[in-house]
């Protein structure tokens, strides 16, 4: 037997298992009934709009009488920090003794085509920190903010000082400019202005379409042929599901907010220059002298270590630390290190300065 046969053999033999593969992935799909997520009972404490405050209690003794508020992104929907039992970052932080309130934003329609960023920042994450307060009876709130709604915090926070004790933004873009930032590179060529002009609100499945040709053939070509293997049994098949649901489930995005958020922090990187407007207010960030605990991913292709590492430079905070996650912008969430290590961490971290 020669090399040609040898080479024809593992052809065949590669074949066979792809297609044994889809078949049996055929199979487990057909045994789904559905794809559950965002299971963590909640209790919703306020409404307004399109937005819900949902408060999570603690099902073990409460470690920090000072509330924690999750300020997620606009961009996706908040279950990617519960997405499934033995990834729920969420359920993790509740069971080692935090109340959780966690803001969802909801589907923006054309009624919220001309919400902007102070209709989100001084009026809707400042009426939640309200509510906060007032249900867990305190002056102040911890505020942790995720991606987007971790830019979002860093402007409240700058803005309100007095109403947050704590601030912890994950995977967060201070610096928008980095020469690694992949985003940038793509946004700085946006019309906004004919953007929005042309669609009112911007489709999030278009932006998905974005955020997936930053890497193709890892996010397309290589998920694609690599997607039996993760079929083939029903709880593979479950989780890697889930993700994709979360993947694909984005809402639009309303579009003056949409057109701010690019101009001035993407296209003009207005906020380490001090020089960002939420409304008729100004954002200094030197405003932030609470304790920081800034978290990013080592392998975050959407917002690299050096876009969150920067925030340091334009801080006042005394009591600033960083914590460094192996893993990229989802895997900080998702991975078992956000388990056993960040979650853990973030408790730790509050306990102490309760």
């Amino acid at each position: 037997m020669n090399g040609f046969d040898l080479d024809l053999a593992t052809v065949s033999h590669e074949l066979f298992e792809f297609n044994r593969k889809l078949l049996k992935s055929y199979t487990t799909l057909n045994q789904l009934k559905e794809v559950d997520v965002d299971s963590t009972p909640y209790d919703v404490i306020y409404q307004e709009d399109k937005l819900k405050l949902r408060y999570y209690k603690t099902p073990s003794e409460k470690r920090c009488k000072t509330p924690l508020l999750i300020c997620y992104a606009l961009v996706n929907r908040p279950y990617m920090i519960d997405l499934e039992a033995k990834r729920s970052m969420l359920q993790r932080l509740l069971a080692l003794g935090l109340d959780i309130y966690l803001i969802d934003w909801g589907y923006p329609d054309a009624a919220d085509r001309y919400l902007d960023l102070d209709d989100y920042i001084n009026e809707y994450l400042n009426n939640c920190v309200n509510t906060v307060c007032q249900h867990a009876e305190t002056d102040q709130t911890n505020l942790l903010g995720i991606c987007q709604g971790g830019t979002f915090s860093l402007c409240y926070t700058a803005l309100n000082p007095h109403k947050i004790k704590n601030l912890i933004p994950m995977v967060t873009p201070v610096d928008f400019q980095t020469k690694d930032n992949l985003l940038y590179h793509l946004a700085k060529y946006v019309d906004a202005d004919l953007a929005v002009e042309t669609y009112g609100n911007i489709p999030g499945s278009m932006l998905n379409d974005s955020y997936n040709s930053l890497m193709p053939m890892r996010l397309g070509v290589q998920k694609n042929l690599g997607m039996p293997n993760q079929l083939e049994d029903k709880e593979r098949a479950l989780s890697f599901l889930r993700m994709e649901k979360w993947i694909y489930d984005s809402p639009d995005q309303a579009g003056e907010a949409f057109r701010e958020f690019i101009t001035q922090f993407f296209q003009q990187n207005k906020l380490i220059k001090g020089e960002a407007m939420i409304g008729d207010k100004q954002v200094n960030l030197a405003n932030i002298t609470q304790p920081i605990l800034n978290i990013f991913g080592r392998f975050d292709h959407l917002v690299p270590p050096n876009a969150s590492k920067a925030l340091k430079k334009y801080v006042a905070s005394s009591d600033y630390q960083v914590m460094e996650v192996k893993a990229g912008h989802i895997g900080v969430f998702v991975s078992g290190k956000s388990q056993t290590h960040v979650a853990p961490a973030i408790v730790d971290w509050l306990v102490e300065r309760d």
